[in-house]
């Protein structure tokens, strides 16, 4: 619990870190170089619908607000809907107009995983499948963290150059693709772990068609 709620607190903290140049809408602040009107508005409906989506993900694996329904579907749906899906189509233009080789393969592929687990997550919720739905949401929401984890390991992988002639602050541009790379791998790692160590527990429908079969009389 204590967990989740740091998790809340991060992602609030980190959403308003990335949001903040563009709240004025003045392409003079963007922090990536734009060509035109066109690509800052996606850049912009990206940065604003990811923000969205890290700071309402981390609601989703709260117990008491998983427990009012209404209110979980309300949320969950919300961060699909207003977050996670428009954030990760708008992602692609933008990984490929960042001009490196390595983010236009890295961040395109972390937005079609971003949206195949968010379909996964929303189907196994109408299949009332809730221990599958949980599952798919831990790794959907580790895809959204990758706007977390990307920015603190690239200053990682400065500091690890000490051991070997020291830091270059100047090479850091070229870090930010391998930072935005192992950002995403690793959340999924982590979250996999997470997963695994967690008891197995059948979903509701499941566990009433079992005791249907259990209880019926012999033939």
């Amino acid at each position: 619990m204590r967990k989740t709620w740091l998790m809340f607190a991060v992602a609030i903290g980190f959403g308003g870190v990335l949001a903040y140049p563009y709240l004025g809408l003045d392409v003079a602040d963007s922090r990536l170089d734009v060509r035109d009107g066109v690509q800052y508005s996606v850049l912009v409906a990206h940065i604003f619908t990811a923000t969205v989506a890290l700071v309402l993900g981390p609601l989703q694996f709260v117990p008491k607000v998983r427990a009012r329904k209404r209110l979980h579907r309300t949320l969950g749906r919300a961060y699909l809907l207003a977050g996670v899906v428009p954030s990760a189509v708008a992602a692609i233009p933008v990984a490929v107009w960042s001009g490196r080789p390595l983010t236009q393969v890295s961040l395109t592929l972390a937005a079609i995983l971003w949206l195949v687990t968010g379909g996964l997550a929303y189907r196994a919720a109408r299949r009332r499948d809730f221990a599958a739905h949980r599952a798919w949401m831990m790794r959907n929401y580790a895809l959204t963290f990758l706007a977390v984890t990307s920015r603190v390991l690239v200053p990682v992988l400065l500091l690890a150059q000490a051991p070997f002639g020291g830091v270059d602050p100047a090479s850091a541009p070229t870090l930010i693709p391998v930072g935005q790379t192992l950002g995403w791998v690793v959340n999924l790692i982590v979250a996999e772990v997470l997963i695994r160590q967690r008891p197995a527990t059948r979903s509701p429908k499941r566990t009433k068609r079992f005791a249907t079969r259990r209880d019926a009389p012999a033939a």
